[in-house]
């Protein structure tokens, strides 16, 4: 665990990306480069983009004509870590294609989608960590489902399971907890200028 990242920290997304933080999927994948990540996922490659914004069409185009049974995705390395990011995509929450990946390594994915339905994980060593909603934060799941209690209130989680609970940037606090599983800081600069590689991952079908 690292850091003190508040939700607080994670203003911007909303500012500068709002469209993104309306339907997204942000996956952090430990000790893997981005060429390997997409191997991983059987990834059909598509030409590199720079920037978080350039994603946006491409996502919702693969959508249209894939019909969520394909998603494109964009990935850049940050440090030792991938940063996986999908607009309106799912890919990394998957857990047919997380749980697999995260053999020896830790995952930590975050999704919301247009009607506000969201999901947290921190996947580690073929194992679901840790699952909630973040607008639900009470309600939590996984073989270390409890351990994360100070991390969450700290990053800006209000676990009361009460109607007087506070829910405003709840999203944020998802990243800002990502941040401190994973210790990588999001950042403006960093989605403005990263270079992502891209392609097109079939979504396996149970």
């Amino acid at each position: 665990m690292t850091g003190k990242t508040t939700a607080a920290d994670y203003a911007w997304l909303d500012e500068q990306y709002g469209h993104l933080m309306e339907a997204y999927c942000v996956t952090l994948v430990g000790g893997l480069s981005p060429e390997a990540l997409l191997r991983e996922l059987k990834a059909e490659p598509e030409p590199g983009l720079t920037g978080v914004d350039a994603l946006n069409e491409p996502c919702f185009d693969a959508w249209d004509h894939w019909e969520g049974d394909s998603l494109f995705v964009g990935v850049t390395a940050v440090g030792d870590w991938s940063l996986m990011v999908e607009f309106n995509g799912f890919l990394g929450i998957t857990t047919e294609v997380a749980l697999p990946l995260s053999r020896g390594r830790r995952v930590v994915s975050h999704f919301r989608n247009v009607n506000a339905v969201d999901h947290f994980y921190w996947f580690e060593d073929g194992d679901t960590r840790l699952h909630f909603e973040p607008l639900f934060p009470f309600a939590r799941d996984g073989s270390h489902a409890d351990e994360l209690l100070t991390e969450m209130r700290e990053s800006g989680f209000d676990l009361r399971e009460s109607r007087e609970r506070d829910y405003r940037m709840h999203t944020e606090a998802a990243f800002a907890l990502a941040d401190r599983l994973t210790g990588i800081r999001l950042t403006p600069e960093l989605f403005a200028s990263a270079r992502f590689t891209c392609g097109i991952a079939p979504v396996p079908r149970g």
